[in-house]
Parts: structure tokens; sequence; C-alpha cells
């Protein structure tokens, strides 16, 4: 028997493994949470499955998610990621990327660490909505509209409520599986 799981995913084989190892699973190391927040970044204006088919050129363009490294790069970087046809070719979001990993690491040395600083915005643990259908799923909250607010005062960029709510989503913050999904409780 099949089992059921969240509709935006059904049908490509990508979208399902990411749905059915990743999506919604709780993420607490900053490593994987620096990543969730590039890919998010670009992710802004279009589709998630665009940025799921370049996530091994992201990373790879990207010095693994490095933010440290990104966090130096110079103009021959980014003219270096301008020419790179398998990532997201946007000016602005890349130097947004650097932006965002030089802030990243002032929240660390903040907060001891971004997962702490992140997860303090749902007390620690994930949020559990019951969404029947996903597309009754918010495009933002209340909680995403403060984080959105607070990473902006900090110097991000790109980190707009929806993209902050899709971030809490991808990295387990908020588990919006649909109820009927086998995914809902395992998450």
């Amino acid at each position: 028997m099949k089992k059921h799981k969240c509709g935006w995913c059904v049908g490509d084989e990508l979208y399902e493994a990411y749905h059915d190892q990743e999506w919604g699973v709780p993420v607490f190391d900053d490593e994987t949470l620096f990543e969730f927040l590039v890919l998010e970044t670009f992710q802004a204006g279009l589709s998630w499955i665009t940025i799921l088919r370049k996530r091994n050129n992201f990373f790879d363009a990207f010095d693994q998610f490095d933010y440290k490294k990104i966090a130096k790069y110079k103009q021959d970087k980014i003219d270096s990621l301008l020419e790179n046809a398998g990532i997201i070719r946007n000016r602005l979001k890349i130097k947004a990327t650097i932006t965002n990993a030089q802030a990243f690491m002032e929240i660390q040395e903040e907060f001891e660490s971004f997962s702490k600083y992140i997860w303090a915005f749902v007390d620690e643990k994930p949020l559990k909505n019951k969404v029947e259908n996903y597309k009754d799923a918010p495009a933002n909250t209340a909680i995403s509209d403060a984080l959105s607010k607070d990473l902006k005062k900090r110097g991000f960029k790109f980190v707009g409520s929806t993209v902050m709510y899709a971030f809490m989503q991808a990295t387990g913050m908020v588990n919006d599986h649909e109820v009927g999904c086998f995914r809902y409780e395992e998450v």
C-alpha cells in the first residue's frame, strides 16, 4: 500500500525524496541551518523544485556552504558565481549570501550558535500545525514576521516573512506536513 504524502511533492522523484527524508525534520546544527538559509534566499520568487535541482551546484559553487569562507568572498568570486550557469545567477542574492554569512557569524558570537538564536523563536521545540491540505498552510505567521524583522535589523538580506516561514518549514521549526501524511507523526 502506498503511503499518503503531502500533495505538493507527489509526482516528482526529487521532490518526494526531499519530502520523505528532509522536509520538516528539526535541524539544530549551524552548518545545515546556513545551507537552508542560502537555499531559501535563492528560492525567493522561484519554485523550490528549481532550487532542489540546482542544490548540488550551489553546494559546489558556495564552498559546501562554508559560511566562514563565504563571508570573505571578494569581487572575483562574485564574478565567477555570476558566470556559473549551474546556480541562480542573481547578483543581489549572491551579495546577500555574503552579507548573511557575516551576520550569521555575528549571531553565533552573540548567542553561542545560530541554532540557539533561531530556535528561541519557537521556544526550542517544533510547532505542530494541523494542515489538512498543503494549500491551506500559511505563507507566513506572526513568528516568521518577528524572525524576519529581527534578522533584517541584524543586517540579513532576502529574509522576508514568507522566505523565513519556508525556512521554518524546511528546518522543522514548524511541522506543516498534512495530517494524513505518513511524515506528520514521524517528524
